[in-house]
C-alpha cells in the first residue's frame, strides 16, 4: 500500500514530463479510429518501440486527461488496493474521463480495475510490453471491450519522416537519397532512439533487458544459459526453418515442451515471430516446421555481428515485419515438388511473393520463377510478386504474371 502523498507526487511529476517531452513523429496508425472508439485501446509492442510516445500523441488530441506510468520505481509496491487512491487523486486533479495508463501489466490483477472503470463510461488507453497483455484471463474480463494496437519499431516510411526525407518526391536525385536511407534502414532497423544515437550498445541493452528482466526473471527460468543460447541461435538463424526436436537435440534438453515454452516466451516479448507453413489442414500447419523472424534488423545485427553476407535474409525479415505491420495473415508455402515461396498472404484473397536481394544471376531468376509458377498453378492464382533490392521487371509466362518491385518502393506503397 502506497501513501496518497507519494502517488500524487508521481502523478504530477509524470504529467509535467509528459507535457514537456517531444511528441516525435506521428505513428502510422488510424488516430481517428482509436480516439473515437468506445472500446479499451490496448497498445502492445517490444520495449523501446515508442508506446509511451504514442500515448503522448494520443494525449495531445484531448484537452484534458489522466496519465500514469507504472514503470516507475516509486510505484514498485503499487497493488490493487492503491487504485482507489489513484482514482481519488485523478478526480482531484481533473474532471476528465480520459485515462492513459502506461505499462499497467506491472500491477497484478489490474484487469478487473480496468473493466470496472470502463463500465463506468470512461475512455481508456493502456500499454504493455508483452504479447500476453491480452492473456486468456484478460480476454475473459474484457470480451468485446478492447481494440488491440501492436506497435513495432519504425516502418520505412516512418524512418524517412523521422530522418526528414521526402518520400513523395521521386526525382532521380531524391531516389538516390531514398535508396541511401533504405540501406541504412535495412542494416540498422527502426528503433527510434537508435536512429538518433547510432550506438550498437543501445540495441544490445534492449536485448539483454528483455532476456533477463522480462523473461528469465519473470518466468523463473532456471536454466538461463540454455535459454540464452536458444535465443541467440534463433536470432542467428532468422528466416530459416526450425524443428523443435532438432533444437531439443542441439541444446541437449530432454523435453521438447521446454523448447516450445522458451520460444513462446520469446514471442511474448516480441523478440521473435514464428511463421507457419500454409496448408488447408490446420493440424498440418501446427505440426510442420516453422520459420523464425526477428523484430528488428538492427537488433539482430547487434547480437550476431554479421551483416554483409546475409543481405537476402535481412531483406526477407524486413518484408515479413512490414506484412505484420499491415495486419496481414502471413505464411510460407511449399509446392508439391517442394519449391518454397517465401510469403503467402491470406486476406480477402490469397497472394504470394518471393524476396530476392539480387536477380542478376539467370539461375536465381529461373529458381524464383519456377517456385512462383508452380505455386500459382496449385493455388489457382494468375499473379505474383518478387521483392528485390532495387530492380523493376515484369515476366509473363504461360498465362502467369510475375511483377518485380524494388523493396524500398513496395515499402512506401501500402
Amino acid at each position: 500500500m502506497l501513501s496518497e502523498q507519494l502517488i500524487e507526487e508521481v502523478i504530477l511529476d509524470q504529467r509535467n514530463y509528459l507535457i514537456k517531452k517531444d511528441r516525435g513523429i506521428d505513428r502510422e496508425i488510424d488516430f481517428e479510429r482509436i480516439i473515437s472508439s468506445k472500446q479499451i485501446v490496448v497498445i502492445t509492442g517490444i520495449r523501446r518501440s515508442g508506446k509511451s510516445t504514442l500515448l503522448r500523441q494520443i494525449a495531445a488530441r484531448f484537452k484534458n486527461f489522466n496519465y500514469i506510468n507504472f514503470d516507475d520505481e516509486r510505484l514498485f509496491n503499487f497493488d490493487l488496493s492503491d487504485f482507489q487512491r489513484l482514482m481519488h487523486l485523478f478526480k482531484k486533479e481533473s474532471d476528465s474521463n480520459i485515462f492513459l495508463l502506461d505499462e499497467i501489466q506491472n500491477v497484478a490483477g489490474w484487469e478487473r480495475f480496468i473493466r470496472r472503470i470502463h463500465d463506468e463510461g470512461n475512455k481508456i488507453f493502456i500499454t504493455g510490453s508483452n504479447a500476453k497483455l491480452l492473456s486468456s484471463e484478460l480476454a475473459t474480463h474484457l470480451t468485446g471491450r478492447y481494440l488491440k494496437i501492436e506497435l513495432y519499431p519504425f516502418s520505412f516510411r516512418e524512418f524517412l519522416t523521422f530522418s526528414k526525407i521526402n518520400d513523395k518526391k521521386r526525382t532521380s536525385d531524391n531516389k538516390a537519397i531514398i535508396l541511401k536511407a533504405f540501406d541504412k534502414y535495412l542494416a540498422g532497423g527502426g528503433f527510434p532512439d537508435y536512429i538518433t544515437c547510432n550506438d550498437i550498445h543501445y540495441l544490445q541493452n534492449i536485448y539483454e533487458d528483455i532476456i533477463f528482466k522480462d523473461l528469465i526473471a519473470r518466468f523463473g527460468i532456471r536454466n538461463s544459459k540454455t535459454f540464452k543460447t536458444l535465443a541467440h541461435y534463433l536470432f542467428t538463424n532468422f528466416t530459416k526453418e526450425i524443428s523443435y526436436n532438432s533444437l531439443k537435440d542441439i541444446l541437449q534438453i530432454k523435453n521438447v515442451n521446454t523448447i516450445k515454452d522458451y520460444i513462446d516466451y520469446l514471442q511474448q516479448s516480441y523478440l521473435i515471430f514464428e511463421c507457419y507453413k500454409y496448408d488447408f489442414s490446420l493440424k498440418k500447419q501446427i505440426i510442420y516446421n516453422k520459420k523464425v523472424y526477428c523484430i528488428d534488423n538492427g537488433l539482430r545485427k547487434s547480437i550476431s555481428f554479421s551483416f554483409s553476407t546475409n543481405l537476402g535474409h535481412y531483406l526477407e525479415n524486413l518484408i515479413y515485419l512490414e506484412l505484420r505491420r499491415r495486419n496481414a495473415e502471413v505464411f510460407f508455402y511449399k509446392t508439391a515438388q517442394n519449391y518454397e515461396v517465401d510469403f503467402l498472404v491470406k486476406e480477402k484473397k490469397i497472394f504470394i511473393m518471393q524476396v530476392c536481394y539480387s536477380l542478376d544471376d539467370a539461375k536465381t531468376v529461373a529458381r524464383e520463377k519456377r517456385a512462383l509458377i508452380e505455386a500459382m498453378k496449385e493455388l489457382k492464382l494468375k499473379t505474383s510478386t518478387i521483392i528485390s533490392y532495387n530492380q523493376y521487371d515484369l515476366f509473363k509466362e504461360d498465362g502467369f504474371q510475375i511483377e518485380i518491385i524494388p523493396a524500398w518502393n513496395w515499402l512506401l506503397n501500402n
